[in-house]
């Protein structure tokens, strides 16, 4: 019997305009800064992961989303450091004006075009847009394979 792991779940917002899709620059946070991932977060103890994301949408990028409004659209077990999976959710709809909330960990705020990524795009963020384009409800990243 193997012994047992601690798995992290993180939630993440696939906030769409037409064909854009919102990326965020990682600074000063000792994980991928300088590259482009999405609006995310841990999911703290005692919430839903719904609850997770919208609370996370309006840290980061100060909107407002009722849990209701959250679609899951990817699912992702991933492998690197540790053992995550990761839940990638896209608002239908928020109020409020997208703007960054954290500067000290978020150096750019900006929408790109779902086609045509920055080249400083987290490998796995870059995986799931595609997976998430392609109506890929689940995907693994990091194993060998």
């Amino acid at each position: 019997m193997s012994e047992k792991f601690k798995l992290i779940a993180s939630v993440y917002l696939l906030f769409r305009k037409e064909n854009k899709i919102l990326l965020l620059r990682r600074t000063n946070t000792g994980y991928e800064d300088g590259n482009y991932g999405l609006v995310a977060g841990h999911v703290d103890g005692n919430e839903s992961l719904t609850f997770a994301a919208a609370r996370e949408a309006k840290e980061e990028s100060g909107v407002e989303i009722d849990t209701k409004d959250l679609a899951l659209k990817v699912v992702m077990h991933r492998i690197g450091a540790d053992e995550r999976m990761d839940f990638f959710f896209e608002p239908k709809k928020w109020s409020g004006e997208i703007k960054n909330m954290e500067p000290e960990k978020c150096s750019d705020l900006s929408w790109f075009l779902i086609d045509d990524l920055p080249q400083n795009t987290i490998p796995y963020i870059r995986e799931v847009i595609e997976c998430y384009k392609n109506g890929i409800f689940y995907c693994e990243f990091g194993w060998d394979k």
